[in-house]
């Protein structure tokens, strides 16, 4: 695939951006990617490996650490989590906080919860709609049992609370 913007040179790097919902895609060529600010493997001096290799070997010792949790209720593993996506019990949220704060940050950006939250409703208006539904379920056994007048009666009940 050769390059967006110069079109000469074959596309190694994919940038995308999305605005409100709008995605835009752009292959480039390692030179067009470095005239953008776009660090490539190329257009970064070499690092010094040692001050790479440290951090690294300590980031596997975490997580080996990490892996290696196991919850006290269930028995349940990190990995046996990341295999399945889902948790064995209410423990593992304690046992697992790290690497599921991490992830929610991942997937939403955020560990926080942001959004609108669920408020039940009022105990009258529950017990209305349960109410409700018991009428609806006795009229639909009216019904089936050829009770017409009963059914009607019901049906009058229901249209009255609605």
């Amino acid at each position: 695939m050769l390059c967006d913007v110069c079109k000469e040179r074959d596309a190694t790097v994919t940038l995308t951006h999305a605005v409100k919902g709008e995605v835009n895609v752009l292959h480039l060529c390692q030179r067009c990617a470095g005239e953008r600010g776009i660090e490539t493997s190329f257009s970064t001096p070499l690092k010094n490996m040692i001050a790479d290799y440290l951090p690294a070997v300590q980031a596997q010792t975490v997580n080996a650490q990490i892996e290696s949790l196991q919850c006290a209720f269930c028995s349940m593993k990190l990995s046996d989590f990341r295999e399945s996506g889902r948790l064995g019990c209410a423990s593992c949220y304690t046992t697992f906080d790290q690497s599921l704060r991490a992830l929610l940050r991942r997937v939403h950006g955020n560990a926080k919860h942001a959004g609108r939250q669920y408020e039940a409703p009022a105990p009258d208006l529950l017990h209305e709609v349960t109410a409700l539904g018991d009428l609806r379920e006795r009229l639909r056994r009216a019904i089936a049992q050829e009770e017409f007048e009963q059914a009607a009666q019901l049906r009058d009940q229901i249209r009255g609370m609605e």
